[in-house]
């Protein structure tokens, strides 16, 4: 069967893996099962056991280039989840150092093991030690449909199926859209919609973060693009980035080429980030916002308040708007004066320290009235309008009526 696939189908009979052969992965069993079989330095044939469904066959491809040990072959019809080598290396380098070195120790000794196992002629009543025979006893479902949903992100990426949204920001004090957050979406083919905080943390966990949203850098910066172009206004893009992409070296030099390709400028960008961001490397992130900065792009710090808050990031890094997260913001008005202090306290450090302060999740006249009069700059929820696509968002944008809300 080719080794070439993310999602594999092999017909009983058929030989999945071949004693001998090198390859750089590892199959999930997602349903069906296999025969695991190895033949002997005296060419006789050794049945070692039989897996089915959440088991994985292969997995010794993911710690090195060694060739395989055992020959694989289907006994049923198999559907098999691809696991490469290049994502169970990241995912390594991700763990605790001393995972790193317990997983360097059982590969040795497992590889010790088989040779010595083939070492004999005969194996007589002797069986296989369990490292090598042991039947997985519960199938990891929940593993198996993360993998797979990460195979079929990357397939919606390349077949383009991934598709952005476009939330307004009002300005508090004209009643008028500023900008917007673009926010990505995924329709599966056969699953339906599929929740952003399913599939972006398998996003970011399996590295391919950082291709999705350079995709959505693009596609956001041509979107303002055609917006600005029909209304004759000018807005501003706020697009989201994790971590990931700020540990790539040429990060602001695409940054800066994506912008100037898609033919806006800089100042109508914001580079929208979480306060996570700030623990993974402090000064190589401050570096990277200070040059984003420079160039001429925003920077806004997105759910402020629900993760590693610390006044000390406000002052050290550049930031020039502040998003309260939708958290603070829910219920609002029956939260007491305790919570309604501390949402005013925020809006007050951000706009001292010079910060634009745009509030999420507003969605009630009321509480898009009371956040004026704490002093918030805009608002972004749904009492305003919901995530639409482009040709929608134009639409809204001709027959927007900008509305001033009074304060008591």
């Amino acid at each position: 069967m080719p080794e070439n696939k993310r999602l594999s189908k092999a017909k009983a009979g058929e030989t999945i893996l071949k004693q001998g052969d090198r390859g750089g992965f590892a199959y999930m069993i997602e349903s069906g099962s296999v025969e695991i079989s190895l033949t002997l330095p005296s060419g006789q044939p050794h049945h070692v056991g039989e897996r089915g469904a959440g088991s994985i066959i292969g997995e010794m491809a993911l710690i090195d280039d060694a060739p395989r040990t055992a020959t694989v072959t289907a006994l049923t019809d198999c559907t098999l989840v691809e696991i490469t080598r290049d994502d169970f290396t990241r995912r390594l380098n991700h763990s605790d150092p001393i995972v790193q070195l317990i997983m360097q120790v059982i590969t040795t000794r497992y590889r010790d093991m088989v040779h010595r196992v083939k070492g004999l002629d005969e194996i007589g009543g002797m069986a296989l030690p369990d490292i090598v025979s042991r039947e997985q006893q519960h199938p990891h479902e929940n593993i198996v449909q993360s993998i797979r949903l990460e195979n079929e992100l990357k397939e919606a990426l390349h077949n383009r199926d991934l598709k952005l949204h476009y939330q307004p920001i009002i300005d508090f004090s004209t009643g008028a859209v500023s900008g917007f957050e673009a926010l990505m979406r995924w329709t599966h083919k056969e699953r339906g919609f599929i929740s952003p905080a399913i599939f972006i943390p398998i996003a970011e966990e399996s590295g391919l973060i950082v291709d999705i949203n350079h995709w959505a850098l693009e596609e956001a910066c041509s979107a303002l693009k055609r917006l600005m172009t029909a209304t004759g206004h000018s807005y501003i893009m706020s697009v989201n980035f994790s971590s990931e992409e700020f540990a790539q070296a040429d990060f602001v030099s695409k940054l800066e080429e994506t912008i100037r390709h898609a033919g806006v400028q800089p100042r109508h960008v914001q580079i929208e980030i979480t306060e996570r961001l700030f623990m993974a490397n402090p000064e190589k992130v401050r570096e990277q916002l200070e040059a984003c900065q420079k160039m001429g792009c925003l920077i806004a710090i997105d759910d402020f308040g629900t993760g590693y808050s610390s006044l000390s990031y406000l002052h050290y890094f550049p930031i020039d708007v502040l998003k309260i997260d939708q958290a603070f913001i829910r219920n609002l008005l029956q939260a007491g004066n305790r919570k309604m202090e501390l949402i005013k306290g925020v809006i007050n450090l951000g706009k001292s320290m010079g910060m634009k302060v745009v509030a999420e999740g507003v969605e009630t006249e009321d509480e898009a009235r009371t956040l004026t009069g704490m002093g918030c700059d805009c608002a972004q929820g749904y009492f305003y309008a919901k995530p639409l696509p482009e040709a929608d968002t134009l639409k809204n944008l001709n027959e927007w009526q900008p509305k001033v809300l009074k304060t008591a």
